[in-house]
């Protein structure tokens, strides 16, 4: 596994980092939680493989994945591994709860330090609670104990405003949204380049968009396989993302051994994209940009819905009718989901929109889908 040295330093950080966010799944009395031992197979695989960085958070898979976590890697030497979670902006009105959060984060996941701490999912908005909250400064004192090791943010939002976070306080690293798709259409490219300029590592999250750069659309996979019929079309997305050169590691939120081994052999026998696959690639965006599909990566930032619409399924199912054109199968998995589920019940009340790192008008698009719906009979 191809590593890099943090700023130069000595301590080297895998290319390829696991986000504990898509773990295989099994129902346990009517509710999804982590597979166990799938998790753990693939846990083991990676940093037998060479991955040392594994990212989690509070609200990762309903608050169980950093338990689940910390003690898939009890086994291993500590020193061994980079072990990050993220303070919930959204979980703490005052100092002193901020404080039991980042307590229980610690007896959750079963260290003694972090690696590196990230205040989650910042946006202007969250950034100034986290000023009024003191949360850097209290990262400071914990640094100062040793129980944290570097400070950072993950973030969703423009670069003028990741300009303004990046001047405040004095950054270990940043974690932003970047792919092949994104680096445009959200910009990417402008937070990128906030990063590189101020001399702050990127880590990488989404870079495969949730999956849907595994299968972006039946022309664009042709085109990869044309060029590299011994690569998967995910590697593409995997590569794009690592030869960035500011890129500190890029996380893959890896639900089964399939993906784990291939991102693993993407990244042990890493190939810099040359310029001609760049352009493939553009190809690519091109031809998935003519796709009337919704960009949701199925982050469920937007979930619970007050009136139970369950808005990634339905936006996962309609993105499969639009690939598919299979009016009668969308009609029959539709009609397999609990009523209240579905699209019809949205009464546009935002909430959902508040907290999309897509910035994807839900309320909207639910209604467009549910004419689409309607006019298939």
């Amino acid at each position: 596994m191809l590593k890099k040295a943090y700023k130069g330093s000595g301590q080297m950080i895998s290319l390829l980092g696991l986000g504990c966010m898509r773990f295989p799944t099994r129902k346990d009395g009517g509710k999804e939680v982590i597979d166990s031992e799938a998790a753990q197979n693939i846990v083991d695989y990676a940093y037998n493989h060479g991955v040392n960085y594994f990212d989690t958070a509070y609200m990762y898979h309903d608050g169980e994945s950093e338990s689940f976590i910390g003690s898939a890697l009890k086994k291993y030497p500590r020193e061994s591994y980079c072990l990050t979670t993220k303070y919930p902006v959204w979980m703490a009105d005052t100092p002193e709860a901020m404080r039991r959060v980042i307590t229980e984060q610690f007896e959750k996941c079963q260290v003694e330090y972090f690696d590196f701490y990230l205040m989650h999912a910042l946006n202007a908005e969250k950034f100034q609670k986290c000023i009024k909250l003191g949360v850097y400064e209290y990262l400071q004192e914990l640094r100062k104990q040793g129980k944290i090791r570097k400070i950072g943010f993950s973030f969703h939002d423009t670069p003028q405003v990741l300009e303004a976070i990046v001047k405040k306080y004095p950054w270990d690293v940043a974690q932003i949204q970047l792919n092949y798709l994104d680096w445009e259409m959200q910009d990417a490219k402008g937070q990128y380049q906030v990063l590189e300029e101020n001399g702050i590592p990127c880590i990488v999250m989404e870079p495969v968009r949730g999956g849907t750069l595994a299968n972006p659309c039946e022309k664009a996979n042709e085109l990869f396989r044309a060029a590299r019929p011994d690569k998967s079309v995910a590697s593409w997305a995997i590569r794009y993302a690592a030869s960035l050169p500011n890129v500190m590691t890029v996380l893959s939120g890896m639900s089964t051994m399939e993906q784990v081994k291939d991102n693993v052999a993407t990244l042990s026998d890493f190939q810099p994209l040359s310029p001609k696959e760049y352009e493939i690639i553009a190809q690519a965006v091109e031809a998935y940009r003519k796709k009337d599909i919704v960009p949701c990566t199925g982050c469920r930032y937007c979930m619970d819905c007050p009136m139970g619409v369950d808005i990634p399924e339905m936006f996962r199912l309609y993105n499969k009718y639009v690939e598919e054109k299979d009016g009668g199968k969308w009609k029959e998995k539709l009609e397999k989901l609990p009523k209240s589920k579905k699209m019809e019940n949205c009464v546009k009340c935002g909430k959902c929109q508040q907290n999309c790192p897509q910035s994807i008008h839900i309320p909207e698009r639910l209604a467009n889908i549910q004419e689409v719906y309607d006019k298939l009979g």
